[in-house]
Protein backbone atom coordinates (compact mmCIF):
# COMPACT_ATOMS: atom_id res chain seq x y z
CA UNK A 1 0.00 0.00 0.00
CA UNK A 2 1.43 3.58 -0.52
CA UNK A 3 0.10 6.59 1.69
CA UNK A 4 -2.41 9.15 0.66
CA UNK A 5 -1.71 12.70 2.78
CA UNK A 6 -3.99 15.51 3.23
CA UNK A 7 -2.77 18.75 2.45
CA UNK A 8 -1.81 19.27 6.87
CA UNK A 9 0.24 15.96 6.48
CA UNK A 10 2.24 17.02 3.30
CA UNK A 11 3.24 20.69 5.19
CA UNK A 12 4.71 18.55 8.01
CA UNK A 13 6.67 16.28 5.97
CA UNK A 14 7.87 19.61 4.11
CA UNK A 15 8.34 21.29 7.38
CA UNK A 16 10.36 18.64 9.50
CA UNK A 17 12.67 17.96 6.43
CA UNK A 18 13.32 21.84 6.07
CA UNK A 19 13.61 22.17 9.71
CA UNK A 20 16.62 19.64 10.08
CA UNK A 21 18.29 21.08 7.26
CA UNK A 22 17.81 18.08 4.81
CA UNK A 23 16.52 20.53 2.47
CA UNK A 24 15.61 24.07 1.98
CA UNK A 25 12.53 25.48 0.45
CA UNK A 26 13.91 26.37 -2.22
CA UNK A 27 15.34 23.47 -3.07
CA UNK A 28 11.94 21.65 -2.63
CA UNK A 29 10.03 24.32 -5.02
CA UNK A 30 12.78 23.99 -7.48
CA UNK A 31 12.26 19.82 -7.42
CA UNK A 32 9.02 20.12 -8.28
CA UNK A 33 8.51 22.81 -11.01
CA UNK A 34 11.44 20.59 -12.70
CA UNK A 35 9.08 17.59 -11.85
CA UNK A 36 5.82 19.37 -13.55
CA UNK A 37 8.07 19.78 -16.91
CA UNK A 38 9.39 16.40 -17.18
CA UNK A 39 5.96 15.07 -16.65
CA UNK A 40 4.50 17.59 -19.25
CA UNK A 41 6.74 16.20 -21.63
CA UNK A 42 6.62 12.62 -20.54
CA UNK A 43 2.95 13.08 -21.20
CA UNK A 44 3.34 14.70 -24.34
CA UNK A 45 6.90 13.76 -25.77
CA UNK A 46 6.03 16.49 -28.84
CA UNK A 47 6.33 18.94 -26.45
CA UNK A 48 9.79 18.04 -25.53
CA UNK A 49 11.04 19.00 -29.27
CA UNK A 50 15.09 19.42 -29.11
CA UNK A 51 16.51 22.71 -30.11
CA UNK A 52 18.65 23.47 -33.07
CA UNK A 53 20.63 26.86 -34.17
CA UNK A 54 17.77 29.32 -34.96
CA UNK A 55 14.92 27.65 -33.21
CA UNK A 56 12.78 24.34 -32.35
CA UNK A 57 12.59 21.14 -34.78
CA UNK A 58 9.15 20.79 -36.10
CA UNK A 59 7.45 18.13 -35.12
CA UNK A 60 4.64 15.85 -37.09
CA UNK A 61 3.39 18.34 -39.43
CA UNK A 62 -0.33 19.74 -38.41
CA UNK A 63 0.78 18.07 -35.04
CA UNK A 64 0.10 21.51 -32.78
CA UNK A 65 -0.84 23.63 -35.62
CA UNK A 66 2.05 26.00 -35.76
CA UNK A 67 4.74 23.83 -35.95
CA UNK A 68 6.71 26.28 -37.53
CA UNK A 69 6.27 28.82 -34.66
CA UNK A 70 8.07 28.68 -31.19
CA UNK A 71 5.60 26.95 -28.32
CA UNK A 72 3.56 29.05 -26.27
CA UNK A 73 2.77 28.86 -22.48
CA UNK A 74 0.24 30.92 -20.01
CA UNK A 75 1.24 30.50 -16.30
CA UNK A 76 -1.12 31.30 -13.53
CA UNK A 77 0.21 31.87 -10.81
CA UNK A 78 -1.13 32.81 -7.56
CA UNK A 79 -0.34 34.26 -4.35
CA UNK A 80 1.16 31.01 -2.49
CA UNK A 81 4.03 28.80 -3.14
CA UNK A 82 1.89 26.87 -5.63
CA UNK A 83 2.53 30.27 -7.49
CA UNK A 84 6.37 29.75 -6.79
CA UNK A 85 6.17 26.14 -8.64
CA UNK A 86 4.56 28.14 -11.20
CA UNK A 87 7.49 30.53 -11.49
CA UNK A 88 10.30 28.00 -11.58
CA UNK A 89 8.02 25.77 -14.71
CA UNK A 90 7.51 29.26 -16.99
CA UNK A 91 11.70 29.52 -16.05
CA UNK A 92 12.31 25.53 -17.20
CA UNK A 93 9.73 26.38 -20.07
CA UNK A 94 11.56 29.49 -21.15
CA UNK A 95 15.12 27.42 -20.83
CA UNK A 96 13.37 24.83 -23.14
CA UNK A 97 12.73 28.26 -25.77
CA UNK A 98 9.42 28.35 -24.94
CA UNK A 99 7.61 31.69 -25.28
CA UNK A 100 6.16 32.03 -21.49
CA UNK A 101 3.32 34.55 -20.41
CA UNK A 102 2.88 34.80 -16.55
CA UNK A 103 0.09 36.37 -15.17
CA UNK A 104 0.43 36.35 -11.22
CA UNK A 105 -3.39 36.84 -9.11
CA UNK A 106 -2.30 38.85 -6.00
CA UNK A 107 0.74 41.36 -4.74
CA UNK A 108 3.90 40.05 -5.29
CA UNK A 109 5.01 41.91 -2.22
CA UNK A 110 3.19 39.58 -0.37
CA UNK A 111 4.49 36.24 -2.15
CA UNK A 112 6.14 33.78 0.68
CA UNK A 113 10.29 33.87 0.73
CA UNK A 114 10.40 31.24 -1.57
CA UNK A 115 8.09 32.19 -3.70
CA UNK A 116 9.44 35.91 -3.88
CA UNK A 117 12.63 34.40 -5.00
CA UNK A 118 11.20 32.58 -7.89
CA UNK A 119 9.13 35.31 -8.90
CA UNK A 120 12.14 37.76 -8.79
CA UNK A 121 13.97 34.84 -10.94
CA UNK A 122 11.33 34.86 -13.68
CA UNK A 123 11.49 39.15 -13.79
CA UNK A 124 15.23 38.25 -14.67
CA UNK A 125 13.40 36.33 -17.46
CA UNK A 126 10.14 37.60 -18.36
CA UNK A 127 6.84 40.06 -17.54
CA UNK A 128 4.60 39.07 -14.86
CA UNK A 129 1.32 40.47 -16.15
CA UNK A 130 -0.83 41.59 -13.17
CA UNK A 131 -3.80 39.69 -12.98
CA UNK A 132 -6.93 41.42 -14.64
CA UNK A 133 -9.86 39.50 -14.88
CA UNK A 134 -11.28 41.05 -17.92
CA UNK A 135 -7.93 40.74 -19.36
CA UNK A 136 -7.40 36.77 -18.60
CA UNK A 137 -10.97 36.41 -20.19
CA UNK A 138 -10.44 37.69 -23.12
CA UNK A 139 -6.83 36.07 -23.33
CA UNK A 140 -8.45 32.27 -22.98
CA UNK A 141 -11.57 33.55 -25.07
CA UNK A 142 -9.59 34.43 -28.52
CA UNK A 143 -11.37 33.13 -31.39
CA UNK A 144 -7.60 30.90 -32.14
CA UNK A 145 -5.73 31.12 -28.98
CA UNK A 146 -1.92 30.85 -30.21
CA UNK A 147 -0.98 28.97 -26.59
CA UNK A 148 -0.40 24.94 -26.24
CA UNK A 149 -0.15 24.63 -22.58
CA UNK A 150 -1.71 26.60 -19.51
CA UNK A 151 -0.32 26.05 -16.04
CA UNK A 152 -2.61 26.15 -13.33
CA UNK A 153 -0.20 27.25 -10.37
CA UNK A 154 -3.11 29.21 -8.43
CA UNK A 155 -3.92 27.79 -5.00
CA UNK A 156 -3.70 24.59 -5.06
CA UNK A 157 -4.23 22.27 -1.93
CA UNK A 158 -3.66 26.03 -0.18
CA UNK A 159 -7.47 27.21 -1.23
CA UNK A 160 -10.06 26.98 2.13
CA UNK A 161 -12.83 28.70 0.46
CA UNK A 162 -14.86 28.68 -3.13
CA UNK A 163 -12.82 30.18 -6.08
CA UNK A 164 -13.49 33.85 -6.35
CA UNK A 165 -15.32 35.36 -9.37
CA UNK A 166 -12.38 37.61 -10.57
CA UNK A 167 -10.56 33.96 -11.14
CA UNK A 168 -13.33 32.54 -13.34
CA UNK A 169 -11.47 32.27 -16.69
CA UNK A 170 -14.08 29.97 -18.20
CA UNK A 171 -11.59 27.30 -19.54
CA UNK A 172 -14.53 25.02 -20.93
CA UNK A 173 -14.45 27.51 -23.98
CA UNK A 174 -11.67 26.15 -25.04
CA UNK A 175 -12.64 22.06 -24.29
CA UNK A 176 -14.79 21.09 -26.99
CA UNK A 177 -15.33 17.93 -25.77
CA UNK A 178 -14.60 15.55 -22.75
CA UNK A 179 -10.76 15.87 -21.69
CA UNK A 180 -10.44 12.03 -22.52
CA UNK A 181 -11.21 12.78 -25.90
CA UNK A 182 -9.05 15.65 -27.18
CA UNK A 183 -6.08 15.96 -24.91
CA UNK A 184 -3.75 14.56 -27.50
CA UNK A 185 -6.30 15.87 -30.60
CA UNK A 186 -4.30 17.99 -33.08
CA UNK A 187 -3.65 22.18 -32.19
CA UNK A 188 -5.62 20.96 -28.56
CA UNK A 189 -4.50 23.35 -25.27
CA UNK A 190 -3.34 20.81 -22.57
CA UNK A 191 -4.51 21.96 -19.28
CA UNK A 192 -1.85 21.01 -16.54
CA UNK A 193 -2.23 21.66 -12.87
CA UNK A 194 0.13 21.61 -9.90
CA UNK A 195 -0.74 19.70 -7.20
CA UNK A 196 -4.21 19.85 -7.11
CA UNK A 197 -6.64 21.52 -9.72
CA UNK A 198 -7.01 25.15 -8.26
CA UNK A 199 -10.80 25.10 -6.54
CA UNK A 200 -10.71 21.40 -5.45
CA UNK A 201 -9.89 20.45 -2.09
CA UNK A 202 -7.50 18.58 -1.22
CA UNK A 203 -8.51 17.03 1.44
CA UNK A 204 -11.88 15.72 -0.22
CA UNK A 205 -11.99 16.12 -3.85
CA UNK A 206 -14.79 18.04 -3.32
CA UNK A 207 -15.47 20.67 -6.36
CA UNK A 208 -15.36 24.30 -5.06
CA UNK A 209 -14.76 25.96 -8.39
CA UNK A 210 -12.70 23.60 -9.81
CA UNK A 211 -10.46 24.30 -13.22
CA UNK A 212 -9.99 20.88 -14.66
CA UNK A 213 -6.93 19.35 -16.03
CA UNK A 214 -5.80 16.97 -18.30
CA UNK A 215 -3.28 16.58 -16.56
CA UNK A 216 -2.49 16.68 -12.66
CA UNK A 217 1.01 16.70 -11.51
CA UNK A 218 1.36 16.49 -7.62
CA UNK A 219 4.33 15.81 -5.28
CA UNK A 220 5.97 13.28 -3.02
CA UNK A 221 2.78 11.20 -2.26
CA UNK A 222 -1.11 11.66 -3.87
CA UNK A 223 -3.35 13.95 -1.81
CA UNK A 224 -6.50 12.04 -0.25
CA UNK A 225 -8.52 14.09 -2.42
CA UNK A 226 -7.17 13.08 -5.65
CA UNK A 227 -8.64 9.45 -5.37
CA UNK A 228 -12.12 10.59 -4.78
CA UNK A 229 -14.63 10.54 -7.32
CA UNK A 230 -15.31 13.99 -7.81
CA UNK A 231 -11.78 14.73 -8.58
CA UNK A 232 -10.71 12.02 -10.60
CA UNK A 233 -14.33 11.40 -11.87
CA UNK A 234 -16.97 8.29 -11.14
CA UNK A 235 -15.68 4.99 -12.51
CA UNK A 236 -13.23 6.48 -15.12
CA UNK A 237 -14.69 9.63 -15.77
CA UNK A 238 -13.10 12.92 -16.81
CA UNK A 239 -13.27 14.42 -13.07
CA UNK A 240 -11.04 17.58 -12.60
CA UNK A 241 -7.78 15.91 -12.06
CA UNK A 242 -8.22 13.71 -15.25
CA UNK A 243 -4.78 12.19 -15.55
CA UNK A 244 -2.57 12.50 -12.22
CA UNK A 245 1.08 11.79 -11.70
CA UNK A 246 2.93 11.88 -8.53
CA UNK A 247 6.93 13.04 -8.70
CA UNK A 248 9.65 12.12 -5.97
CA UNK A 249 11.21 15.45 -4.63
CA UNK A 250 13.17 13.11 -1.91
CA UNK A 251 11.40 13.83 1.34
CA UNK A 252 11.15 10.68 3.77
CA UNK A 253 8.45 8.40 3.92
CA UNK A 254 5.61 8.49 5.78
CA UNK A 255 4.57 6.01 7.97
CA UNK A 256 2.25 5.40 10.75
CA UNK A 257 -1.19 4.68 11.28
CA UNK A 258 -2.90 8.32 11.27
CA UNK A 259 -2.08 8.23 6.84
CA UNK A 260 -4.67 6.64 4.78
CA UNK A 261 -3.27 4.18 2.57
CA UNK A 262 -4.52 3.14 -1.40
CA UNK A 263 -4.43 -0.68 -1.66
CA UNK A 264 -1.83 -2.06 -3.68
CA UNK A 265 -0.94 -5.91 -4.44
CA UNK A 266 -1.45 -7.77 -1.55
CA UNK A 267 1.46 -9.31 0.67
CA UNK A 268 1.56 -10.95 3.52
CA UNK A 269 -0.92 -14.20 4.32
CA UNK A 270 -1.86 -13.69 0.38
CA UNK A 271 0.88 -15.19 -1.13
CA UNK A 272 2.29 -17.35 1.63
CA UNK A 273 1.06 -21.34 1.23
CA UNK A 274 -2.26 -19.91 -0.52
CA UNK A 275 -2.65 -23.81 -1.30
CA UNK A 276 -3.08 -26.19 1.52
CA UNK A 277 -5.32 -28.67 3.10
CA UNK A 278 -8.91 -27.66 3.36
CA UNK A 279 -9.54 -27.11 6.77
CA UNK A 280 -6.37 -25.08 7.15
CA UNK A 281 -8.35 -22.12 5.28
CA UNK A 282 -11.53 -21.84 6.99
CA UNK A 283 -15.13 -22.86 6.40
CA UNK A 284 -17.72 -19.69 5.16
CA UNK A 285 -21.45 -19.90 5.47
CA UNK A 286 -23.29 -17.86 3.47
CA UNK A 287 -26.96 -17.06 4.44
CA UNK A 288 -29.59 -17.23 1.64
CA UNK A 289 -33.36 -16.15 1.40
CA UNK A 290 -36.47 -17.93 -0.17
CA UNK A 291 -36.94 -19.79 -3.26
CA UNK A 292 -36.48 -17.45 -6.37
CA UNK A 293 -33.94 -15.11 -4.08
CA UNK A 294 -30.91 -17.46 -3.77
CA UNK A 295 -28.86 -15.83 -6.59
CA UNK A 296 -27.50 -13.52 -4.60
CA UNK A 297 -26.38 -15.90 -1.96
CA UNK A 298 -24.96 -18.27 -4.67
CA UNK A 299 -22.32 -15.61 -6.16
CA UNK A 300 -21.24 -15.20 -2.72
CA UNK A 301 -20.81 -18.76 -1.93
CA UNK A 302 -18.97 -18.58 -5.58
CA UNK A 303 -16.55 -15.79 -4.41
CA UNK A 304 -16.21 -17.46 -1.50
CA UNK A 305 -14.71 -20.52 -2.76
CA UNK A 306 -13.16 -19.03 -5.67
CA UNK A 307 -10.90 -16.70 -3.09
CA UNK A 308 -9.49 -19.75 -0.78
CA UNK A 309 -12.03 -20.30 1.59
CA UNK A 310 -11.42 -24.23 2.36
CA UNK A 311 -15.06 -25.17 2.70
CA UNK A 312 -18.28 -23.18 1.89
CA UNK A 313 -21.79 -23.91 3.08
CA UNK A 314 -24.73 -22.47 2.41
CA UNK A 315 -27.54 -22.20 4.41
CA UNK A 316 -31.10 -21.55 3.08
CA UNK A 317 -34.96 -22.28 4.35
CA UNK A 318 -36.16 -25.97 3.31
CA UNK A 319 -37.87 -24.96 0.65
CA UNK A 320 -34.86 -23.47 -1.34
CA UNK A 321 -32.79 -26.47 -1.45
CA UNK A 322 -33.79 -28.17 -4.09
CA UNK A 323 -33.38 -24.73 -6.22
CA UNK A 324 -29.93 -24.32 -4.57
CA UNK A 325 -29.17 -28.00 -5.03
CA UNK A 326 -29.75 -27.90 -9.06
CA UNK A 327 -27.02 -24.87 -9.28
CA UNK A 328 -24.39 -25.77 -7.00
CA UNK A 329 -21.84 -28.43 -6.62
CA UNK A 330 -18.79 -27.39 -5.12
CA UNK A 331 -20.36 -25.11 -2.78
CA UNK A 332 -22.17 -27.60 0.48
CA UNK A 333 -25.62 -27.01 1.24
CA UNK A 334 -27.71 -27.05 4.82
CA UNK A 335 -31.65 -26.25 6.05
CA UNK A 336 -31.40 -23.19 7.93
CA UNK A 337 -34.96 -22.83 9.10
CA UNK A 338 -34.46 -20.17 11.59
CA UNK A 339 -32.35 -19.10 14.33
CA UNK A 340 -32.47 -22.00 16.38
CA UNK A 341 -31.50 -23.65 13.28
CA UNK A 342 -28.33 -21.37 12.83
CA UNK A 343 -27.15 -21.66 16.16
CA UNK A 344 -27.07 -25.94 15.82
CA UNK A 345 -24.89 -25.40 12.96
CA UNK A 346 -22.87 -23.11 14.30
CA UNK A 347 -21.99 -25.60 16.75
CA UNK A 348 -19.76 -27.08 14.47
CA UNK A 349 -16.43 -24.59 15.23
CA UNK A 350 -14.88 -24.73 11.94
CA UNK A 351 -17.04 -23.06 10.69
CA UNK A 352 -15.38 -19.38 11.48
CA UNK A 353 -16.82 -16.54 8.99
CA UNK A 354 -20.45 -15.84 7.80
CA UNK A 355 -21.74 -13.93 5.42
CA UNK A 356 -25.16 -12.04 6.20
CA UNK A 357 -27.54 -10.34 3.71
CA UNK A 358 -27.19 -10.94 0.02
CA UNK A 359 -30.85 -12.03 -0.64
CA UNK A 360 -31.55 -13.05 2.95
CA UNK A 361 -35.03 -11.11 2.89
CA UNK A 362 -36.28 -8.44 5.86
CA UNK A 363 -38.17 -10.15 8.03
CA UNK A 364 -38.73 -10.90 11.65
CA UNK A 365 -36.99 -14.57 10.41
CA UNK A 366 -33.71 -12.73 8.86
CA UNK A 367 -33.54 -10.39 11.49
CA UNK A 368 -33.31 -12.90 14.20
CA UNK A 369 -30.64 -14.75 11.99
CA UNK A 370 -29.47 -11.85 11.68
CA UNK A 371 -29.23 -11.23 15.25
CA UNK A 372 -27.97 -15.27 16.07
CA UNK A 373 -24.62 -14.79 13.44
CA UNK A 374 -23.77 -11.72 15.57
CA UNK A 375 -24.03 -13.44 18.74
CA UNK A 376 -21.54 -16.29 17.72
CA UNK A 377 -18.86 -13.61 17.58
CA UNK A 378 -18.01 -15.16 14.53
CA UNK A 379 -16.26 -12.60 12.00
CA UNK A 380 -18.45 -11.55 9.30
CA UNK A 381 -19.70 -9.66 6.56
CA UNK A 382 -22.72 -7.75 6.38
CA UNK A 383 -24.23 -6.44 3.46
CA UNK A 384 -27.58 -5.91 1.46
CA UNK A 385 -30.55 -6.61 3.33
CA UNK A 386 -28.69 -7.00 6.94
CA UNK A 387 -27.37 -3.78 6.15
CA UNK A 388 -30.91 -2.59 5.73
CA UNK A 389 -31.87 -5.00 9.20
CA UNK A 390 -29.27 -3.08 11.34
CA UNK A 391 -29.98 -0.32 10.32
CA UNK A 392 -33.76 0.11 11.53
CA UNK A 393 -32.51 -1.95 15.13
CA UNK A 394 -30.28 -0.35 17.34
CA UNK A 395 -29.84 -3.87 19.04
CA UNK A 396 -28.88 -5.55 15.93
CA UNK A 397 -25.89 -2.33 15.28
CA UNK A 398 -25.01 -2.62 18.93
CA UNK A 399 -24.18 -6.46 18.59
CA UNK A 400 -22.03 -5.63 16.02
CA UNK A 401 -18.71 -6.53 16.97
CA UNK A 402 -14.58 -5.97 15.78
CA UNK A 403 -14.42 -8.77 13.51
CA UNK A 404 -17.51 -7.55 11.51
CA UNK A 405 -17.29 -5.85 7.82
CA UNK A 406 -19.98 -3.50 6.69
CA UNK A 407 -20.30 -3.35 2.72
CA UNK A 408 -22.41 -0.41 2.45
CA UNK A 409 -23.34 1.61 -1.09
CA UNK A 410 -24.22 5.10 -0.48
CA UNK A 411 -27.69 4.55 -0.14
CA UNK A 412 -27.17 1.99 2.79
CA UNK A 413 -24.67 3.93 3.95
CA UNK A 414 -26.97 6.92 4.08
CA UNK A 415 -29.94 4.41 6.21
CA UNK A 416 -26.95 3.60 8.36
CA UNK A 417 -25.11 6.76 9.28
CA UNK A 418 -27.75 9.73 8.24
CA UNK A 419 -25.83 12.27 10.11
CA UNK A 420 -22.64 11.86 8.33
CA UNK A 421 -24.25 11.16 4.90
CA UNK A 422 -25.70 14.45 5.43
CA UNK A 423 -22.54 15.58 6.23
CA UNK A 424 -20.72 14.15 3.36
CA UNK A 425 -23.52 15.19 0.78
CA UNK A 426 -23.07 19.10 1.90
CA UNK A 427 -21.46 21.58 -0.48
CA UNK A 428 -18.48 22.16 0.14
CA UNK A 429 -17.70 25.72 1.74
CA UNK A 430 -14.41 25.58 2.73
CA UNK A 431 -11.56 23.25 3.17
CA UNK A 432 -11.05 21.29 4.38
CA UNK A 433 -14.08 19.96 3.12
CA UNK A 434 -15.86 16.81 4.85
CA UNK A 435 -14.46 13.41 3.38
CA UNK A 436 -15.69 10.11 2.31
CA UNK A 437 -12.70 9.24 4.45
CA UNK A 438 -13.86 11.14 7.44
CA UNK A 439 -16.88 9.66 6.89
CA UNK A 440 -15.72 6.28 6.82
CA UNK A 441 -13.83 6.28 9.54
CA UNK A 442 -16.76 7.90 12.42
CA UNK A 443 -18.97 5.60 10.85
CA UNK A 444 -16.49 2.32 11.68
CA UNK A 445 -15.70 4.06 15.04
CA UNK A 446 -19.36 4.45 15.61
CA UNK A 447 -19.62 0.61 14.60
CA UNK A 448 -17.07 -0.53 16.52
CA UNK A 449 -16.50 -2.92 13.49
CA UNK A 450 -14.91 -2.00 9.55
CA UNK A 451 -16.88 -0.44 7.28
CA UNK A 452 -16.68 -0.78 3.42
CA UNK A 453 -18.30 2.16 2.22
CA UNK A 454 -18.38 1.13 -1.81
CA UNK A 455 -18.10 3.27 -5.13
CA UNK A 456 -15.35 3.59 -7.23
CA UNK A 457 -13.44 5.61 -4.69
CA UNK A 458 -13.86 3.01 -2.16
CA UNK A 459 -13.03 3.64 1.43
CA UNK A 460 -12.44 0.96 3.93
CA UNK A 461 -11.92 2.13 7.92
CA UNK A 462 -11.69 0.25 10.95
CA UNK A 463 -12.74 1.45 14.19
CA UNK A 464 -9.11 2.28 15.24
CA UNK A 465 -8.95 4.63 12.82
CA UNK A 466 -6.90 2.98 10.59
CA UNK A 467 -8.17 3.34 7.03
CA UNK A 468 -7.43 2.66 3.18
CA UNK A 469 -8.62 3.73 -0.39
CA UNK A 470 -8.90 1.29 -3.32
CA UNK A 471 -9.84 3.26 -6.09
CA UNK A 472 -10.68 2.16 -9.42
CA UNK A 473 -9.87 5.38 -10.88
CA UNK A 474 -7.59 6.80 -13.58
CA UNK A 475 -5.64 4.09 -15.42
CA UNK A 476 -7.13 1.45 -12.90
CA UNK A 477 -10.41 2.67 -13.65
CA UNK A 478 -13.16 -0.40 -14.57
CA UNK A 479 -16.55 1.08 -15.38
CA UNK A 480 -17.49 -1.94 -15.91
CA UNK A 481 -18.03 -3.19 -12.45
CA UNK A 482 -20.93 -1.09 -12.12
CA UNK A 483 -23.19 -4.61 -12.60
CA UNK A 484 -25.73 -6.55 -11.17
CA UNK A 485 -24.52 -9.20 -8.44
CA UNK A 486 -20.99 -7.55 -8.26
CA UNK A 487 -21.22 -6.43 -4.69
CA UNK A 488 -22.86 -9.98 -3.74
CA UNK A 489 -19.33 -11.18 -5.42
CA UNK A 490 -16.94 -8.86 -2.84
CA UNK A 491 -19.27 -9.74 -0.26
CA UNK A 492 -18.27 -13.37 -0.61
CA UNK A 493 -14.60 -12.98 -1.16
CA UNK A 494 -14.51 -10.95 1.79
CA UNK A 495 -16.00 -13.90 3.73
CA UNK A 496 -13.51 -16.68 1.83
CA UNK A 497 -10.61 -14.27 3.35
CA UNK A 498 -12.12 -14.18 6.82
CA UNK A 499 -12.72 -17.85 6.83
CA UNK A 500 -8.72 -18.08 5.14
CA UNK A 501 -8.05 -16.08 8.94
CA UNK A 502 -7.44 -12.75 7.10
CA UNK A 503 -8.25 -9.75 10.00
CA UNK A 504 -11.30 -7.84 8.94
CA UNK A 505 -9.76 -4.63 7.78
CA UNK A 506 -7.37 -6.86 6.13
CA UNK A 507 -9.95 -8.97 4.63
CA UNK A 508 -12.16 -6.25 2.99
CA UNK A 509 -8.72 -4.60 1.36
CA UNK A 510 -7.75 -7.04 0.03
CA UNK A 511 -10.92 -8.45 -1.35
CA UNK A 512 -11.83 -4.80 -2.58
CA UNK A 513 -8.57 -5.14 -4.36
CA UNK A 514 -8.81 -7.85 -6.13
CA UNK A 515 -12.42 -7.60 -7.27
CA UNK A 516 -11.29 -4.38 -8.96
CA UNK A 517 -8.36 -6.75 -10.32
CA UNK A 518 -10.83 -9.54 -12.14
CA UNK A 519 -12.89 -6.72 -13.46
CA UNK A 520 -10.01 -5.25 -14.82
CA UNK A 521 -8.46 -8.36 -16.28
CA UNK A 522 -12.27 -9.23 -18.03
CA UNK A 523 -13.01 -6.32 -19.69
CA UNK A 524 -15.88 -5.17 -20.93
CA UNK A 525 -19.19 -7.15 -21.06
CA UNK A 526 -18.35 -8.30 -17.82
CA UNK A 527 -21.20 -9.64 -15.49
CA UNK A 528 -21.31 -10.47 -11.93
CA UNK A 529 -20.70 -14.59 -12.61
CA UNK A 530 -17.16 -13.69 -14.46
CA UNK A 531 -15.81 -12.58 -11.15
CA UNK A 532 -15.10 -15.19 -9.63
CA UNK A 533 -13.90 -17.39 -12.82
CA UNK A 534 -11.33 -14.81 -13.30
CA UNK A 535 -9.95 -14.98 -9.87
CA UNK A 536 -7.38 -17.74 -11.15
CA UNK A 537 -5.94 -15.52 -13.66
CA UNK A 538 -5.29 -12.68 -11.44
CA UNK A 539 -3.68 -15.06 -9.18
CA UNK A 540 -1.20 -16.50 -11.57
CA UNK A 541 -0.21 -12.82 -12.57
CA UNK A 542 0.66 -12.21 -9.44
CA UNK A 543 2.98 -15.74 -9.43
CA UNK A 544 0.82 -17.48 -6.92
Amino acid sequence: MTELLTAAQMRAIEKAAIDSGEVTGLELMERAGRGVVEAIFAEWPELAREEEAGGFTPGPPGYLGQDERALRAVVLCGPGNNGGDGFVVARLLREHGWEVEVFLYGDPGRLPSDARVNYERWCGMGQVHAWDDARQKKRFEEDEPDFHLVIDALFGTGLSRPMSDDTDLTWQGLMPGPLSTWAHAPGAIRFVAIDVPSGMCGDSGKDMGAMPAHLTVTFHRARVGHYMHEACGSYGGAGACHKLRVVDIGLPQPSGPEFVRICGVPGGPVGKHWWQHKYTHGHSLILSGPPGHGGAARLSARGALRIGAGLVTLGCPPAAVAENAARLDAVMLREVADAGALAAVLEDRRINALCLGPGLGISDETRALTAQGLKSGRAAVLDADALTLIAGDAALFAALHEGCVLTPHGGEFARLFPDLAEKLAAPASKGPAYSKVDAAREAAARAGAVVLFKGPDTVIAGPSGRCAVNAAVYERAAPWLATAGAGDVLAGFIAGLLARGFSAFDAACTGAWLHVECARSFGPGLIAEDLPEELPKVFRSMGL
